[in-house]
């Protein structure tokens, strides 16, 4: 990749920026970079300069965001940000033989991948790990990440995607419901609670038509954005769920959450693992996908 370094700022003149727009003040600003108020001020017209763009308004002997400056302090947050963390993550594995970044779906990631990496790093000590949540696709050449696990359908720019598994999902509630509470028939759910995921709103709609019932009576009930969320609330006794068996594996066994009915239903996407187009040949990225591989053929 070929950058005009004509167009790269200068990152302190950005932290400048940064701190002179959180504090409305260069004074303050240069007491927390340990800089004169004359430097700040420099720096920042450097970049004002640089951008061809007011990035403050002088007022009242204060400095006021410009509509330039408020459009580009969110960009300014993000890039020093993304610094930081490279920063980080280098300085972390410095002393690592290898590492290894993984993109992963936020429940997945914490229920199903996270208890099982110690066993991959016991055959690969000196290994790195860089675990980050990510819930959609993304560029690969933007976000350095060597292996993303995806639900959803094989198809993900420059990555080549293996399957992984299908899902099934049951539906399941607390077992610290009384056993008047008990369900026999699909229909005993008509009128109860249930938990929705608001990224997949129809689950219940297709559940009730598979089990025989109107799907347009499946829609009421609490709403929440993570299945890590839904788990919680249904432990608590708030409702009714449907749920993949891998992310309550530990609550099945334990007698927290119970399967109310022997009816699982496969969802139509499945998951995959996606290894971007430039990694596909490093030996530890394949020794990861055939790792995880196994960790499904074992769980099944």
């Amino acid at each position: 990749m070929t950058l005009n370094r004509r167009l790269i700022p200068d990152l302190v003149a950005i932290q400048a920026f940064e701190c002179a727009a959180r504090h409305a003040s260069f004074t303050r600003a240069a007491g927390e970079l340990n800089l004169t108020q004359s430097a700040v001020s420099r720096q920042v017209k450097d970049l004002e300069n640089h951008l061809g763009a007011l990035l403050f308004e002088r007022i009242r002997q204060r400095v006021v965001l410009s509509e330039d400056g408020q459009r580009f302090l969110p960009e300014a947050r993000k890039l020093l940000q993304q610094t930081e963390e490279t920063m980080l993550r280098a300085m972390s594995s410095a002393e690592a033989r290898v590492g290894l970044s993984i993109a992963t779906l936020p429940t997945f990631g914490s229920r199903w991948l996270s208890p099982r990496l110690p066993d991959f790093l016991s055959q690969h000590p000196g290994t790195i790990l860089n675990v980050g949540s990510r819930s959609a696709p993304f560029d690969f050449e933007e976000e350095n990440f060597d292996l993303a696990i995806h639900y959803g359908q094989p198809v993900w720019a420059r990555g080549t995607c293996t399957y992984l598994c299908s899902e099934s999902i049951v539906p399941v509630a607390s077992a610290a419901l009384s056993p008047s509470a008990a369900k026999k028939v699909p229909a005993d759910l008509l009128g109860e609670s249930l938990l929705h995921l608001a990224t997949r709103p129809k689950l219940w709609s297709q559940w009730f038509e598979r089990a025989g019932l109107p799907a347009e009576l499946a829609c009421r009930g609490h709403r929440f954005d993570q299945f890590s969320m839904i788990i919680e609330a249904v432990i608590g006794g708030m409702g009714y769920a449907l749920l993949p068996r891998y992310l309550i594996e530990r609550e099945l066994m334990s007698g927290e959450l119970a399967v109310i009915l022997d009816l699982p239903m496969m969802t139509e996407n499945s998951y995959y693992v996606v290894v971007p187009e430039s990694k596909k040949t490093n030996p530890l990225v394949q020794d990861l996908t055939a790792w995880l591989l196994g960790q499904v053929t074992n769980a099944m």
